[in-house]
């Protein structure tokens, strides 16, 4: 599982918002990564996944969260939502 969190150094709601996404995967064990829209690098990855604001939050290929502040509790849920849906995947696969 791959948790991206998009940002603008203009952005008022991106440090609490890098603060949350830190603190949540931390909590669960999740690699997470900052990606700094004003970069070159940065614009080009927010536009694969159509990021036109900041703050905005990927797990894997799906944004969840598209230019506005999300709350731990909020984040925590839709990466348990992820975690588990991977853990029932996989088992059924083991199944095969």
């Amino acid at each position: 599982m791959e948790l991206k969190v998009f940002t603008l150094p203009t952005c008022s709601s991106c440090p609490a918002v890098k603060t949350v996404v830190a603190e949540v995967a931390q909590k669960l064990g999740v690699d997470y990564r900052e990606i700094d829209m004003a970069t070159g690098e940065g614009a080009a990855e927010g536009l694969k996944y159509q990021i036109m604001g900041t703050p905005s939050i990927a797990i894997d290929d799906d944004v969840i969260v598209r230019g506005r502040f999300v709350s731990k509790e909020r984040l925590e849920v839709e990466i348990r939502k992820r975690m588990e849906q991977q853990s029932t995947h996989i088992s059924s696969e083991r199944r095969l």
